[in-house]
């Protein structure tokens, strides 16, 4: 019998479950403009799980990084959200993130 399946899936249900906190918590102490980051970290998750040989372990790190992507584009919405009242607004964040200039030239991913 096999429970690899199985597992997959509940290790995709707790990371996306997982997402939904980190971005929130990611937008409310940092601010949105800190996309690229996890943007960056979902693509290196997502190429090492091209490296890795072991099946279920690759496709642990894909499923992984696909959730950083989303998460990423995610955290306009989110500030948005937030903007809106229907999430906490955090009035004294920490400072921009490196390279917060260059940052705020580029539109933020949206899917």
């Amino acid at each position: 019998m096999q429970c690899g399946g199985i597992a997959l899936g509940l290790f995709s249900f707790g990371i996306i479950g997982f997402g939904f906190f980190w971005v929130i918590r990611m937008e409310y102490h940092l601010g949105y403009l800190w996309w690229p980051y996890p943007l960056a970290l979902g693509a290196l998750l997502i190429l090492g799980s091209l490296f890795v040989a072991n099946p279920g372990w690759s496709a642990l790190l894909g499923i992984t990084g696909a959730s950083f992507i989303w998460g990423a584009t995610e955290l306009k919405e989110q500030a948005v959200r937030a903007e809106l009242g229907w999430f906490k607004f955090n009035p004294r964040r920490k400072p921009d993130p490196p390279f917060a200039e260059l940052i705020r030239k580029i539109k933020a991913p949206h899917l």
